[in-house]
């Protein structure tokens, strides 16, 4: 199945036929979104990502013959660029702890509205993270063991920045926020990301949470008429 026209290229992976085809068709009603087929099965998701090399998967946590974590591994391994976007009817922390650690870099419920998919496709295909605050809140808890020091050789201008992160701003926002480019603020999020060891913004602040690395940081930076610009925060969402 192709719908659209070019663009934001995207498959569906769900076992449920109608529900696919259902989120296809909201997907291809954006105009730059192609949606580039459908799969119910692992085996046939595989094969459909190595001949298409989609920019985004959208894809069921539970599927017949795998369970989440192997369908984005396998996913992944064949088509490496892709970013994965899991659709899952629970958002439990095993759940989302497989996820993350399988390569998944957008959570969306299947009882949310239609926009916040089309929502978290686009932010993965930007390089972000796509989560919810109450997914993230069950989360954390997973990544309680401690790991003394971590985090002490950020600076002073990448603890703002990780501190901005964890508000939901994307490199764009918080360039905007520091004057800076958005190249100078993509090289300070991978050197936070290398000093924290973390493979992504989403376990970059699920460390920084854990260690408390931001007690005391300001999270939000002045604008220049000297007022704090609160409009870039997300309520209820997080762009990780």
């Amino acid at each position: 199945m192709t719908t659209g026209t070019s663009g934001l290229d995207v498959m569906i992976v769900d076992d449920h036929e109608m529900f696919a085809d259902g989120i296809a068709r909201v997907l291809a009603d954006e105009p730059d979104i192609r949606v580039v087929g459908t799969a119910q099965t692992v085996e046939r998701a595989v094969t459909l990502a190595r001949s298409t090399l989609p920019s985004i998967a959208v894809v069921d946590y539970c599927l017949p013959d795998s369970q989440g974590g192997d369908v984005i591994r396998r996913i992944l391994q064949a088509s490496p660029d892709t970013g994965v976007v899991v659709l899952t009817g629970s958002a439990d922390a095993r759940t989302l702890t497989d996820a993350v650690a399988a390569g998944c870099r957008g959570f969306v419920t299947k009882d949310r509205a239609s926009y916040e998919l089309i929502q978290a496709v686009r932010y993965v295909q930007a390089g972000e993270v796509f989560i919810t605050q109450r997914m993230l809140a069950n989360l954390l808890p997973k990544f309680s063991r401690p790991a003394p020091r971590i985090g002490s050789d950020l600076t002073e201008r990448e603890l703002n920045i990780l501190a901005l992160v964890t508000e939901g701003l994307t490199n764009q926002d918080i360039a905007g926020q520091l004057f800076l480019s958005v190249h100078t603020i993509r090289n300070h999020v991978q050197s936070v990301l290398s000093k924290l060891n973390a493979h992504s913004r989403l376990e970059a602040v699920i460390v920084a949470g854990r260690e408390g690395m931001l007690d005391g940081v300001s999270r939000s930076m002045p604008v220049a008429d000297g007022r704090t610009d609160d409009t870039a925060r997300d309520r209820g969402r997080s762009r990780i």
